[in-house]
């Protein structure tokens, strides 16, 4: 039985849903969330959790696990079911499970792309929608809003397009949308939904980030730097912050702007000719070098 809740960025008495939280950035996560007073369902692969559900309950909270695959509808039912039934509500959902499987694009293989979109996006979707179909009934019967807050995990490269990870990139693009689509659907039940883009030393990035070189008392890159964030922008304290991709690493946290238009072109006549297109369109970008696009110039800008 849940009490209610209280405090400005105390979970207490909420029920947090954390995906991919048997190790890196989900189980500090995880361990945040609980820390910040949660209970809490876990969801990993079998026997993955099970070292962070130890963890969790050394620090007095309640926690359930789901394992099994994050792009399984069955997978996505049992851990709406686990927190609403056994734990008795839903409040936070966190979707941080993922997978790499790098290849340059000429190389790569049908399944390695199926593979990384399946894990990532559908298994955004399918837990963000399980999610968003309890909420918003709640908020009907209710008559007003509920609480709720999303929070997905994409990634840097959305933008700046990783030629050896088309897959993960477009996935993570995919994941970007659907939090902004999902932040607009669901706003007027009360519900919240943001995206981090953590650069954090896990597994997963052994080998872009390689070593921990720093000499610092705590990487630069650790995942402790994440999870504080992702547990504020769970907490009551966050209700105004929505729809947002946030950059998240040693530290810092940057806040991504929405897509500008860079120049408008118009014709001078009734339609377009391939020599005013030529003249106008691409005399401007004459000057540029081809090789940093729309996606690298705005990282380039981001670095912070």
């Amino acid at each position: 039985m849940s009490h209610e809740p209280g405090g400005a960025t105390s979970l207490e008495g909420r029920v947090a849903v954390v995906t991919g939280a048997g190790a890196g950035l989900g189980r500090a996560e995880a361990l945040a969330l609980a820390g910040a007073g949660a209970d809490l369902v876990v969801n990993d692969l079998p026997g993955a959790a099970d070292r962070v559900v130890d963890e969790v309950k050394a620090l007095g909270r309640r926690v359930l696990v789901v394992e099994g695959d994050v792009a399984e509808r069955s997978t996505a039912d049992a851990m709406l079911a686990a927190a609403v039934d056994d734990l008795g509500r839903l409040d936070v959902v966190v979707n941080n499970a993922g997978m790499t499987r790098d290849r340059m694009l000429f190389n790569m293989s049908d399944e390695e792309f199926d593979a990384v979109v399946r894990v990532h996006l559908r298994g955004h979707f399918l837990l963000s929608r399980n999610a968003a179909a309890h909420w918003r009934a709640q908020a009907k019967q209710q008559g007003g809003p509920v609480y709720g807050s999303v929070v997905n995990t994409a990634s840097e490269a959305f933008l700046s397009g990783p030629p050896g990870q088309a897959n993960y990139g477009a996935a993570k693009a995919g994941i970007a949308a659907l939090t902004v689509a999902t932040a607009r659907a669901l706003g007027s039940s009360g519900v919240r939904a943001n995206a981090i883009c953590p650069r954090a030393r896990t597994a997963m990035t052994a080998e872009v980030f390689g070593a921990d070189t720093s000499g610092e008392a705590v990487d630069p890159y650790s995942p402790e730097h994440v999870a504080p964030v992702v547990a504020y922008l769970a907490s009551p304290a966050a209700a105004r912050i929505t729809g947002q991709v946030l950059v998240v690493y040693g530290g810092m946290v940057a806040v991504v702007a929405a897509p500008v238009v860079e120049q408008r072109f118009d014709t001078t006549g009734t339609t377009w000719t391939a020599e005013e297109l030529d003249e106008r369109l691409g005399g401007f970008f004459a000057e540029r070098d081809p090789a940093v696009g729309f996606a690298a110039d705005s990282i380039m800008r981001m670095s912070l």
